[in-house]
């Protein structure tokens, strides 16, 4: 077990090249699954957040559902869609970064939406009387909400990017797990520790904790900063 961890720590001395594009692959996957999915959820959030409409429970229902929608589910629902057979085969996307980023997004993008509802509904009720009789237009309020709220959302873009940087299920069975192509920190670790190759499933697992606390550390620095400046 020790000799695991000492060469564990040698390969993240010596910046091991295998080790870097796994983590090159899983970063470049999961940051993109997540701008994606604050351009799409952030406004979809605060839109349900601010406005009546039929069904509006219902769209909050499901958003709040599919925060907690197995990934595998997800994995197996792109496969399908990207699959020779499937409507989007002629893109070629399946076993590709693309096909993951898709996979990702759709992961994040229902999470983000219910917590900028949540956030950016807080706000509403606080500003919302004053816009109302302001006869503001809804892309003027929404723009003023989420400039608003914008600390506070930090918390709905961490929640996004631990949901795609530490998923494993749904990257697996798009990505396929191909060395070098498409394979991500989490999937390289459960594929290393299968083999016994714990030194380098041991070192993914400790670049994979510290981006995880890394991107905490850094929220809560912002929160923090945004308290003391804005109360």
């Amino acid at each position: 077990m020790l000799s695991a961890f000492h060469d564990a720590f040698s390969l993240l001395e010596t910046l091991d090249s295998n080790l870097l594009e796994i983590v090159i692959v899983s970063l470049h996957v999961s940051v993109t699954a997540l701008v994606i999915g604050c351009v799409l959820g952030m406004p979809l959030g605060a839109l349900v957040a601010i406005q009546n409409f039929p069904g509006r429970q219902i769209v909050i229902v499901i958003l709040n559902s599919l925060m907690g929608v197995p990934t595998v589910i997800v994995g197996v629902a792109i496969y399908l869609l990207l699959s020779r057979t499937g409507p989007l085969g002629d893109l070629n996307w399946l076993f590709s970064p693309k096909g993951m980023i898709l996979a990702q997004s759709v992961l994040t993008t229902p999470l983000i939406a219910a917590l900028t509802r949540q956030i950016i509904e807080d706000g509403w009720r606080i500003h919302g009387e004053t816009m109302s009789a302001l006869r503001l237009p809804i892309a003027a309020k929404l723009k003023w909400l989420v400039w608003d709220c914008r600390f506070s959302l930090s918390i709905a873009l961490l929640a996004g990017f631990a949901r795609a940087i530490s998923e494993v299920g749904a990257v697996m069975i798009v990505g396929g797990n191909i060395d070098r192509v498409t394979r991500t920190m989490t999937t390289a670790i459960a594929l290393e520790t299968s083999k016994g190759d714990l030194p380098l499933a041991l070192a993914l697992g400790m670049v994979l904790l510290g981006i995880v606390l890394f991107a905490n550390l850094l929220t809560s620095v912002i929160k923090s900063f945004a308290e003391r400046r804005y109360g």
